[in-house]
């Protein structure tokens, strides 16, 4: 272990300098005006691979955008550690709200920042340098595989191909994960539990053109307005979303599992002044925890139409948009989810408009056991580095690919994720703690050494 430490040391200077590098590399993977940086993105993950030890390494093409696979076999007796991340990131958008570029990152107070800092650049890269830690001090005491896509960020669709096309390639004992949050550095956690998805978006057309608001204005259906009642009639006063069948098949929580969920460390003033709102909203008769881990969510993402330049334009506009995220928790199902949308919107289309919905992805919660041996490995490697035991809680976040793991590959997975919730991830100004990084890389080889023993 002190060999960890002293290569950790070492090296450490460089492990951040190599991330910087990746975090230059604008690998957006939904605008297709990136898609030669994400080829070369992809490119820049298998050598950081090979650089840090894998006996091969090699970038899989797919029908989008590649998956990097590298893998170091010491022993097949060994057990099998399954790493997954993901190198695409989300838009930059909007880039004014941005204090430094976002693919130009800079470290301030500590933090670095940059678009997929934390999401997810910065914490699969822990897993390759704490891999090189172990595989250049000759202590790996698990056979290890890695495999970083790119295309998380637009719902993995062909990941799902890859896994039922190299199941004996993927052969392991455990996937592990570090995408997520803990609850700060002084109350470390592991998320026990990720939320689904089913995400579309909307199109609401009224007349065949756009109009002159004050020739026409009163007598046609304004789409835009048409659309934000729609967007209103989805959730009742109590914040409970409108759609028939919705809740069918929500989870209940015990009150003691509910209990031990709300006895995790969350200071509501303190939450509430970081996001700078005068109060918090949701479902009645939940708690914020609950509200962002076990309940299921509506939420406009984006919505446009109209005139949106400088100035004025009177007009009436033809068309109207939106993109709506649904999260969903365990036992509902995305496909079923969106064919309940689907119906019920397509049923509040008024007189003079028309109404098209066009679902986008989609992935399914999950909820991961903590009475396993990974589980133990991974609470006993974070009470060796953060000297106290994790406190399991329920992620509000989406790894849509996760459900396919358990499916296809048959193997749970561990969610050692080091980002915090004010890491501004989707946002402009994302951020990881340079310590939360060297954390990481500490403490993912006790993890291999635990889940060996």
């Amino acid at each position: 272990m002190e060999a960890w430490k002293a290569y950790l040391e070492e090296h450490k200077d460089r492990f951040l300098e190599e991330l910087l590098d990746l975090l230059r590399i604008p690998s957006v993977s939904a605008d297709s005006t990136y898609k030669e940086d994400v080829a070369r993105c992809a490119e820049a993950v298998k050598k950081a691979m090979l650089d840090a030890g894998c006996d091969t390494a090699e970038v899989c093409p797919t029908d989008g955008h590649p998956i990097v696979y590298g893998e170091k076999m010491v022993d097949p007796a060994l057990p099998t550690v399954l790493v997954y991340g993901h190198y695409d990131v989300q838009p930059a958008d909007p880039l004014d709200l941005w204090t430094s570029g976002p693919f130009e990152p800079v470290i301030k107070d500590g933090k670095i920042y940059a678009r997929g800092a934390c999401d997810d650049k910065g914490q699969f890269y822990m897993h390759i340098k704490a891999f090189e830690v172990m595989a250049k001090t000759n202590t790996l005491q698990c056979n290890v595989k890695m495999m970083i896509e790119g295309e998380e960020e637009v719902g993995s669709s062909n990941l799902g191909k890859f896994l039922e096309t190299h199941v004996d390639k993927l052969k392991a004992d455990i996937v592990l994960v570090s995408d997520t949050s803990m609850i700060s550095m002084e109350h470390p956690s592991i998320e026990t539990g990720l939320r689904g998805l089913a995400y579309l978006e909307v199109e609401v057309t009224g007349p065949n053109r756009d109009l002159h608001s004050g020739v026409y204005g009163g007598g046609v259906a304004n789409p835009i307005n048409e659309l934000c009642k729609m967007i209103a009639s989805l959730h009742d006063e109590n914040k409970h979303i409108t759609i028939p069948g919705f809740y069918d098949k929500v989870q209940e929580l015990t009150d003691a599992e509910r209990k031990a969920l709300n006895d995790a460390p969350f200071d509501l003033d303190e939450y509430k002044q970081d996001l700078k709102v005068n109060d918090v909203a949701g479902e009645k008769g939940y708690s914020t925890i609950e509200r962002t881990g076990i309940r299921p969510t509506l939420d406009v993402n984006g919505i446009w139409g109209g005139y949106i330049g400088e100035g004025a334009k009177t007009v009436l506009p033809s068309k109207a948009y939106a993109k709506i995220s649904m999260r969903l928790v365990p036992n509902q199902v995305s496909d079923e989810i969106t064919a309940m949308f689907q119906k019920h919107f397509e049923s509040l289309a008024t007189p003079g408009t028309t109404v098209k919905v066009t679902p986008h992805h989609g992935g399914e919660p999950v909820v991961t056991p903590t009475d396993g041996k990974a589980y133990q490995a991974a609470a006993k490697a974070i009470k060796t580095t953060f000297g106290k035991d994790p406190i399991p809680t329920r992620g509000g976040g989406s790894i849509p690919i996760i459900a396919l793991f358990e499916r296809i590959l048959g193997l749970k997975t561990v969610l050692l994720g080091f980002g915090l919730d004010n890491d501004n991830i989707h946002s402009p100004n994302e951020k990881y703690d340079v310590a939360n990084y060297y954390k990481g890389i500490e403490t993912i080889p006790y993890f291999h050494k635990y889940f060996a023993e």
